[in-house]
């Protein structure tokens, strides 16, 4: 039996749907911390159980007779190592076999604060725990390229604190699709795979693509990162969220998301969503 942890959530939500497609319900459980969230899996059958990360008798309880776990990375801004040593630990003891981490795409040497110190330190600890082990470096999502940019076409330029930087985007779904794929096949233990998009995009690249859909110039220029903070701050996001989305940028400035892998390629058997079906998509639905 598979668990997916954080199923109300994107990632992991997704990941069920598409274990939906191949794996009989009776075979999913779905790990949440508000189960009146998540009663369109139960109505599909899947195996509803309600634990928090930072609860960890719940957590043994849920995981008993679980052979394998996938464990959502907790989010940003809290004790993640806390929580995601708690999930190991309860795993171990429950007598799951595999755990899958989501981690994040390290293609360089940056750090960000926020999530990868805490990364490093949940792989090591999951490697020496004694589980076996699959740690998935996922790439930065489409669906993210907002927060940087914005939801609105931009009327003639994109202004971000990335420098040259690229970003080998991955479309959530698509993500989620390659994810269940390694849940549901073998020889993946003790692995380590980054799952991308198959082309590294700058943000040149963006405006390119978007002049191309607007029909009008829009140009990249790379901002310093205190005029973009104020700006985000001034949209209304809290400023320890407009710094987070500035160190996003900050990590494709410094090559960690740049690096492509054809893993997605392969388990999904065609190519991932290239920038211009994304934006064109998100950007000029109907058109």
């Amino acid at each position: 039996m598979i668990l997916v942890t954080g199923a109300t959530g994107g990632l992991g939500h997704e990941t069920i749907d598409c274990l939906l497609t191949t794996t009989p319900a009776t075979d999913i459980a779905a790990l949440v911390r508000d189960a009146n969230k998540a009663t369109d899996l139960a109505q599909r059958g899947v195996d509803v159980r309600q634990a928090d990360y930072l609860d960890y008798p719940a957590l043994v309880q849920a995981f008993r007779g679980i052979e394998k776990v996938l464990l959502v990375s907790a989010v940003a801004f809290t004790d993640r190592l806390s929580q995601h040593r708690n999930v190991i630990d309860a795993a171990k003891e429950a007598g799951v076999k595999h755990l899958f981490y989501t981690s994040i795409q390290r293609d360089s040497d940056f750090v960000m604060p926020e999530v990868t110190e805490s990364d490093l330190a949940t792989e090591a600890y999951l490697k020496a725990s004694g589980l076996v082990y699959t740690i998935l470096k996922n790439g930065y999502y489409f669906e993210g390229l907002g927060y940087l940019i914005g939801t609105e076409v931009p009327e003639s330029e994109l202004r971000v604190p990335a420098g040259e930087g690229k970003i080998a985007f991955i479309k959530r779904t698509e993500l989620a699709a390659a994810t269940a794929a390694l849940l549901t096949s073998e020889g993946h233990d003790n692995q380590e795979y980054t799952l991308t998009g198959s082309e590294a995009y700058s943000f040149h690249d963006v405006a390119r693509e978007l002049s191309a859909l607007a029909g009008r110039p829009i140009t990249y220029h790379s901002s310093e990162p205190a005029p973009y903070i104020a700006q985000k701050i001034a949209a209304g996001f809290p400023d320890f969220v407009a710094t987070f989305f500035a160190q996003w940028a900050a990590a494709a400035q410094h090559g960690m998301l740049a690096g492509t892998n054809d893993t997605v390629e392969r388990l999904l058997g065609r190519q991932p969503m290239s920038l211009r079906e994304y934006l064109k998509a998100t950007y000029f639905p109907g058109a």
